[in-house]
């Protein structure tokens, strides 16, 4: 008796996605970027779920161990904006926060809560905890009086009430938050990790990204202008939106495909020291005006007023529109 399968007589059809792996795997000098068409096309597939699993994972690493160039970033974000299925709902700033903090505490999020006391509308989105030691905007939204929403109708409810709403990543493009759970599998974040960030999905006045690594900061600058957004990219501190008040901010600009870029001074001559523990109850007391504290209310104000340079405002009025915005604050949760 033959245990053995027959031989195949027959060339099997390549599987329609293997062109994209192989243009980024095949080796040094055979490899290359993809254009931001078959970045398009590349991304819609995976989005469609057109896309093996195994396939995929060579895929996110192969883009990891390369980076990104701007135009796939552009390529990859057309595909997901396609397939969006959100109503019109006006949003002033679009807030990714996927990072999380580790080393000082989430001070963004009661600068995005005080711009939305002033009629700021501020969308924030992220994906959920999944790196060890850090605090997560999720982990916090309940206690700030900020709505966790589940679906679009939501968002443009708390949009109303609040002039502010969290939407995880997984309740409007869960593609996507399957592809960042992979991390803990892959042993690297992907660049799905960067997308998220470009997204803007209610098409806000500006997007606000933060990208800690450097050298990446300026890719997604370019990625935005050719997309034509108004987005301002920093090195925020711990990777999210915010101002880090010890050193110098470089603010990495686009609005209407054209690049610019402004330098804002340290706001403190020296070094705060780190706190030895994240304690979230100091947002509460910070907010209630129970805790002074120099490096949160520096980091508050700038961050604050990055969102007001993102709508036009310029940087000096900015900072001075952002201390008025935080004294008038109503301090209640």
């Amino acid at each position: 008796m033959n245990d053995f399968a027959p031989l195949a007589t027959q060339t099997p059809a390549e599987h329609p996605f293997a062109p994209f792996v192989r243009i980024l795997g095949k080796g040094k000098r055979g490899a290359r970027n993809m254009t931001r068409e078959e970045a398009r096309e590349a991304m819609g597939m995976i989005l469609d779920e057109q896309v093996e699993d195994t396939q995929l994972g060579a895929f996110l690493m192969l883009l990891r161990h390369k980076e990104e160039s701007p135009e796939e970033l552009a390529g990859f974000t057309e595909a997901v904006r396609e397939r969006l299925t959100a109503p019109p709902i006006a949003v002033d700033i679009d807030w990714p926060t996927y990072a999380g903090k580790k080393r000082h505490l989430p001070w963004y999020l009661l600068a995005a809560k005080c711009l939305a006391q002033n009629g700021v509308r501020v969308l924030m989105h992220g994906g959920g905890a999944h790196t060890a030691g850090r605090l997560y905007s999720e982990q916090l939204l309940d206690v700030l009086g900020i709505a966790q929403c589940r679906d679009w109708p939501s968002v443009e409810q708390a949009m109303e009430r609040h002039n502010i709403a969290f939407i995880p990543l997984g309740n409007w493009a869960p593609q996507l938050q399957r592809m960042i759970d992979l991390r803990n599998t892959l042993g690297l974040r992907s660049p799905i990790h960067s997308l998220a960030r470009i997204l803007n999905p209610l098409g806000a006045r500006c997007g606000l990204q933060s990208i800690f690594h450097p050298g990446y900061q300026s890719v997604h600058r370019d990625a935005s202008s050719l997309l034509g957004d108004h987005a301002i990219v920093i090195k925020g501190d711990g990777g999210e939106v915010e101002i880090n008040p010890d050193t110098i901010s470089h603010l990495y600009g686009t609005t209407d495909g054209q690049p610019w870029d402004e330098e804002w001074p340290a706001l403190s001559e020296r070094r705060h020291v780190k706190p030895a523990t994240l304690n979230p109850q100091q947002l509460i007391d910070i907010w209630k005006g129970d805790l002074h504290d120099s490096y949160p209310q520096l980091a508050l104000i700038s961050t604050i007023a990055l969102a007001l340079r993102g709508l036009g405002v310029p940087r000096l009025e900015a900072f001075s529109q952002a201390e008025q915005y935080w004294e008038q604050r109503d301090k209640s949760i």
